[in-house]
């Protein structure tokens, strides 16, 4: 595409100055290469024509955009001012609809020819009676080139529908670089030939017309097969190759030995046995920092599954080598019971452990950096505080991230340098929500990741139920029951003030409610725009056990740990994605009590909303869960999450819905890399020049170090 990638869009037939510069505004599209690389994301039928006598009786609402040839007998311009609109009848021999336009009122009745044959393309709806289409395309029937075949619909933003840069613009720009005639085979194709061969794909010529005007239904698939592959398989390859690269520059800090503090724990003070997951994972954490490299892993791991139980083992063996670990956590709140649950178990051989966050007081935070400088403090658990610059370690060689997310790289940066003699410290990164595997290997790509996907023994599944409104009293007689037995219990709300619009509960009228009709129980009230500390305070009210009943919003998604909660009830399910609700969930069934789940949802809700919430009732496995959420959201949502960590944007692939490709991809890149690791090869030259243009170094958190 070299020669296409040097022809200013300007210069290209239906452009000019004025639309080249909203093009490169708006898309980003500043030669004929741009515009060909901007796909459409579906395609209508412009090989049928209708007649408008068959459109009579018809069920016009399920009927897609569809075409019509004839000509105009009459046009009458109505109405004044904001009112004004131009009504044009339209016959094609066998009845007749209006046509109205609201505006480019006089240019289009200018353009109106009774002598013409026209070609319109639109929804064809029914107004007091009558067939209309509102403004539709329109064509001489004598010039029309998109009225046979199959044609793209391209995506548009709000700015080029303003310009009246609409689909059918694009499709006649792409014609005009591309259309009939017009040779493409010279395009050069930037993947090797051996991946060409070897995985059947379409040359980058054929595929990008055929994208763009297809020749049959298979030839389409084929074109967009290829064009999906080819965007996934420079992310697998950009990821593999920084992989590569981090792993032979990036040394660490060897550490053989599985000493006294890993066995006397593991023989002695384990709080149950570890499941195959666990024993699994933590392998995988040794055989990673026995060598001279450094470690990066994301451990992932559904709700309860035993993470932080992962995560200290693997800190006593960077302990038993001599080292010191850290755990870092992004609110105090997080921290505080990573603290708890950690010294807990750790003191039961000895280790000292200490919490540093920004309550912290003065006397005790020089004591801890005392500690931490003569190596007297073998764990440190905490918030931002641990990246101050005051905060020095003897010899930090092993560092957990909790929710990393949360972190700024120049953080997380900070982490990284505090290792000793300037080596990075080896970083084990955990996250509680569960990514489905297609996607862990995109996003993560560059990451060695690690699941455990057991419960520990005893866990015992939470119950969930879908009730509706009018089964208001029953829930609250069953909350009732679990209050009388000294149980605790959430309840989380969608928002915090009323909101008419959505008809959605609010925080604070389902507050009253609750302490009216729960007199005999102290209420906490939480809510993201409250100070810290009042957040906490109230949170901690119900830590404690103060308070019985937790009202609200999804601030308590994640860590919060109170095995006393046995029921969790969520207001307005459904306007929660499935993601959300398992994170939720996940507050209760931490104790050895039966735990429960409640759904409440209006009773008119759509079937798609009502399978999402099924998938909640039917499993609590989170990785389920993830691949259905997937499913249900579609590209949008979780694209515009996950795409934040890949070198561009996707224009024709999708993370949610092309996970045979991700994988096919991913090994590809793989076998290419093994025979050509750094793509020196002479056959590999031109991938090699495509990612470096594509793949622009990103602000990528594993390569900080």
């Amino acid at each position: 595409m070299l020669s296409l990638r040097n022809v200013d869009i300007k210069f290209v037939k239906g452009v000019g100055p004025r639309r080249a510069d909203i093009l490169a505004k708006e898309l980003g599209i500043r030669t004929a290469y741009d515009l060909l690389r901007h796909y459409p994301t579906s395609y209508v039928d412009r090989s049928r024509f209708y007649s408008v006598r068959e459109l009579r009786g018809a069920d016009l609402e399920h009927l897609p955009a569809l075409q019509i040839r004839g000509r105009f007998v009459s046009s009458n311009v109505l109405g004044e001012g904001a009112r004004m609109r131009l009504v044009a009848l339209f016959s094609d021999g066998t009845s007749t609809l209006e046509v109205t336009w609201f505006k480019g009122i006089k240019s289009m009745r200018k353009m109106l020819d009774p002598e013409k044959t026209y070609v319109l393309f639109g929804k064809v709806t029914s107004f007091n009676g009558k067939l209309q289409m509102v403004h539709p395309e329109m064509e001489d029937s004598a010039k029309s080139m998109t009225s046979q075949g199959t044609r793209g619909v391209y995506p548009l933003t709000e700015g080029l529908r303003k310009a009246n840069i609409g689909s059918k613009v694009l499709y006649t720009i792409a014609y005009n670089i591309l259309g009939e005639g017009k040779e493409t085979r010279r395009l050069a194709d930037p993947l090797p030939e051996s991946v060409l061969r070897s995985r059947g794909l379409m040359h980058i010529s054929d595929a990008i017309r055929e994208v763009h005007f297809p020749t049959s239904p298979e030839k389409l698939q084929q074109a967009r097969f290829r064009l999906k592959f080819e965007e996934l398989f420079y992310i697998q390859t950009d990821m593999l190759m920084r992989s590569q690269s981090r792993k032979a520059k990036s040394a660490g800090l060897p550490m053989p030995h599985i000493g006294e503090w890993f066995n006397r724990f593991y023989s002695t003070c384990l709080p149950f046995e570890l499941t195959g997951a666990q024993k699994r994972v933590i392998k995988e954490i040794r055989a990673d920092i026995i060598g001279p490299r450094q470690m990066s892993r994301l451990v992932q791991g559904d709700v309860g599954s035993g993470k932080t139980l992962v995560a200290l083992m693997s800190m006593l063996l960077a302990i038993d080598n001599g080292y010191q670990a850290a755990l870092l956590a992004p609110t105090e709140i997080l921290s505080t019971q990573h603290y708890h649950t950690i010294r807990e178990l750790a003191a039961r051989v000895g280790l000292n452990v200490r919490l540093l966050t920004g309550s912290t007081r003065a006397r005790e935070r020089a004591e801890i950096h005392r500690g931490l400088e003569d190596g007297s403090i073998h764990i440190l658990v905490g918030t931002h505080a641990i990246l101050e610059d005051k905060v020095q370690f003897a010899r930090l060689g092993f560092a957990v991230i909790d929710e990393q997310h949360r972190f700024g790289v120049a953080q997380r940066a900070r982490l990284w340098s505090k290792g000793p003699d300037g080596f990075a410290p080896h970083i084990l990164v955990m996250t509680a929500t569960p990514i489905p595997r297609t996607l862990a290997m995109t996003v993560y790509g560059d990451l060695d990741v690690s699941v455990i996907d057991e419960l520990p023994p005893g866990r015992k599944p939470v119950s969930t139920v879908l009730r509706f409104d009018q089964q208001r009293t029953q829930v609250y007689r069953a909350m009732g029951a679990q209050l009388r037995q000294g149980r605790q219990v959430y309840i989380v709300y969608p928002l915090i003030e009323e909101n008419e619009k959505l008809d959605l509960k609010s925080l604070e009228e389902g507050y009253e409610s609750i302490c009216e009709i729960f007199k005999d129980y102290r209420v906490a009230f939480v809510h993201g725009k409250m100070k810290p500390a009042e957040k906490d305070h109230q949170m901690d009210l119900f830590a404690r056990g103060d308070a019985r009943i937790m009202v609200a919003t999804t601030v308590i998604e994640v860590g919060v740990n109170v095995p006393n909660a046995t029921t969790m009830i969520i207001e307005n399910a459904e306007r929660f994605g499935l993601s959300q609700l398992h994170q939720l969930r996940g507050r209760v069934g931490r104790g050895a009590d039966k735990s429960y789940c409640v759904l409440m949802s209006r009773y008119n809700i759509s079937g798609d909303t009502r399978k999402r919430l099924d998938v909640m009732t039917s499993t609590t496995d989170g990785f389920v869960i993830a691949e259905a959420d997937m499913q249900f959201r579609g590209p949008g949502d979780i694209e515009g999450t996950m795409q934040s960590g890949l070198p561009f944007e996707l224009k024709i692939a999708s993370l949610a819905q092309d996970g045979q490709i991700i994988a096919l991809a991913r090994a590809t890149a793989e076998e290419l890399l093994s025979s050509d690791p750094g793509l020196r090869a002479p056959q590999n030259a031109d991938l090699a020049r495509a990612i470096r243009e594509i793949c622009k170094r990103r602000a990528d958190w594993s390569q900080i170090s």
